[in-house]
């Protein structure tokens, strides 16, 4: 199985780690230390040999913070980690703190008076620095770029080593555009003369490559230098370098060993150069400086033109989705039937539906740990399964089930939530308010230039009618045979300024969790369409088409509750997943799936 259940740390970790990185920031001269949980690439997902935070604390969440003083220490998580850090981290070593409210800088703000706090230039951004900064001066302490990691030097021998996975092209039958025509098309819109990239999921698209550096994600990790004019310099690992690589890439790029990178910036002196603040470190700006070269502060050129995606590549997506929507009635079949006599643990959840997507001979990798949670866990948005958590689903509970899978032509993300046994009345009520929230996004006409900030209320109004909520975003961007969590476009209370344009893909994931009892989420892809038959306004009109296919637990739908539109519009998607599911499946999945697609 490509899914483990094993636990990669424990809360003795703080205990006994934290020792050792305070010994190696006395011999630096400092009194504290910043461990952010991005590496050098600024990625949400690590490999084990950047996984600073998890190493430090324990703390395996998508996202955190960790500040080591030489007295105390404290672990930074949002809401959707409250529950797993205190699982994870030993709270004598560590104080738990909100990520959000407050965060480092309010922690930082209180910081012993002429403290020195070491930090690594390579791992946080310059905006993040800039409000670390006044916050510790603020407190009359100081912030010090380290050369050497402390952490790092701490960790020693025990740390594993840098993946190194091939490199291999991405054939033009997937991505729809050749690489060097990204490459001229993004360096004459630059307006510098040279552009430095150092997000991975960019630099695979634009060289049309693919790697195997990031867990779950075909990315390489390396940096590129693209110039005006197209070509570019690419720094890779020489061990990650596939023998089909130089010629795919060509002679306008020329392929460097990472060694050559610093020397490389210093020879950009005198040049205009753009770097996206947002996804390269305070190391680029601070070196390109020091050379003499003008920087221009703006975001990835390839994070727009990567969202929006081409023809091509919405369509390998969607056949992506259909061959993911056999493996999902043939999921929910067994869910549906076999599962209703012999409930599953969590464990079981997870490997049948992994065995499933292994069997299309088509799954590259998981794109993400399936979050297969029954009964309380399912209230915990980000739960991942282990030996030690593992429990068996409980008649008339509930089973959430967060899942999806890397094809070479796409990228899938689907939620379905399901009744082992006789749901209660409560849960029926409530997954039908996050249908309709759901819904509601769904079949949503927007105007041209909308962000996704501005749809987000849509998703959670039913929710809020009846005084509930959930804690994470409404929908994230997904790559094709890339991230499955990708920018610059989201759904979200929090404030975005990039408008959803035709081409994105977007995540439709209300939720409802009720502590130590129950999760509800149900989450489809969408892409966005320049909308039809939107009328005779004046406006260009933007509407989502939706790309997963899987039917919806109807036992867990309050007929009642819901409008005539709302019956509708779920009796048109399930005539969908029938239409387009219904010839590829056969037997028993091929008469259970017509009656889960049959009209409310």
């Amino acid at each position: 199985m490509r899914q483990t259940f094993d636990e990669s740390t424990d809360p003795s970790f703080g205990p006994k780690h934290v020792p050792l990185i305070r010994q190696a920031m006395a011999a630096q001269g400092l009194d504290g230390f910043l461990v952010p949980h991005e590496d050098e690439h600024q990625n949400e997902y690590l490999p084990a040999a950047n996984d600073r935070l998890a190493w430090a604390s324990g703390f395996t969440g998508s996202a955190g913070a960790g500040v080591i003083l030489k007295d105390k220490a404290a672990v930074f998580v949002d809401g959707r980690y409250t529950l797993q850090v205190r699982e994870q981290v030993d709270q004598g070593v560590f104080e738990i703190r909100d990520l959000v409210e407050g965060g480092v800088p309010a922690y930082l703000a209180a910081a012993p008076k002429g403290s020195v706090i070491g930090y690594d230039p390579r791992l946080h951004s310059p905006d993040a620095l800039a409000s670390l900064r006044a916050a510790a001066e603020k407190a009359g302490a100081s912030l010090k770029p380290v050369s050497t990691n402390p952490l790092d030097e701490a960790w020693g021998q025990a740390r594993p080593p840098q993946p190194t996975a091939p490199v291999v092209p991405q054939p033009l039958e997937f991505s729809g555009e050749d690489s060097a025509d990204k490459r001229a098309r993004i360096g004459a819109s630059l307006g510098a003369d040279a552009a430095v990239i150092t997000a991975p999921s960019s630099i695979a698209w634009l060289f049309n490559i693919r790697g195997g550096d990031v867990i779950r994600s075909p990315l390489p990790l390396a940096q590129a230098i693209l110039r005006a004019d197209g070509t570019a310099r690419l720094f890779l690992d020489p061990a990650k370098v596939t023998e089909e690589l130089p010629a795919w890439l060509g002679n306008q790029v020329s392929l460097e060993t990472p060694d050559a990178l610093e020397e490389a910036l210093a020879e950009l002196k005198g040049h205009k150069v753009l770097v996206d603040p947002a996804q390269s470190s305070a190391w680029y700006f601070d070196t390109l400086a020091g050379t003499g070269a003008s920087v221009v502060r703006g975001m990835d050129p390839c994070a727009l033109p990567r969202a929006c995606k081409n023809a091509v590549e919405i369509a390998g997506t969607r056949e992506a989705h259909r061959r993911d929507g056999v493996v999902l009635a043939q999921y929910l079949h067994w869910l549906a039937t076999e599962a209703q006599v012999s409930p599953p643990d969590e464990k079981e959840a997870v490997t049948k539906l992994e065995s499933l997507r292994e069997a299309t001979g088509k799954l590259k990798d998981l794109s993400f740990d399936t979050i297969g949670a029954a009964n309380g866990h399912g209230a915990l948005p980000h739960y991942r399964p282990s030996e030690r958590t593992n429990e068996r689903a409980r008649m008339g509970s509930l089973l959430l089930v967060d899942s999806g899978a890397q094809y070479m032509d796409g990228t899938t993300d689907v939620t379905r939530t399901v009744a082992i046994g006789e749901p209660s009345a409560e849960m029926i009520r409530r997954n039908t308010l996050v249908m309709k929230g759901h819904l509601a996004i769904a079949r949503l006409r927007f105007p041209a230039g909308t962000t996704g900030s501005a749809i987000d209320a849509f998703a959670r109004a039913h929710l809020w009618s009846e005084g509930l909520d959930y804690d994470h975003g409404t929908g994230h961007g997904v790559g094709v045979y890339l991230g499955v969590h990708e920018g610059p476009q989201r759904i979200s209370k929090a404030p975005n300024t990039i408008a959803l344009q035709p081409g994105m893909i977007v995540s439709n994931e209300p939720g409802y969790y009720k502590d130590g009892e129950y999760g509800i989420r149900i989450e489809n892809l969408e892409v966005v369409m320049p909308a039809t038959g939107a009328g005779d306004g004046d406006r260009p009109m933007h509407s989502f088409s939706t790309l997963t296919l899987a039917p919806y637990d109807r036992r867990l739908l309050e007929k009642d509750l819901l409008s005539g539109q709302e019956i509708a519009q779920i009796d048109a998607y399930h005539a969908r997943v029938w239409r387009e599911i219904g010839p590829r499946v056969e037997g028993d999945v091929k008469a259970w799936l017509e009656k889960a697609c049959a009209p409310l």
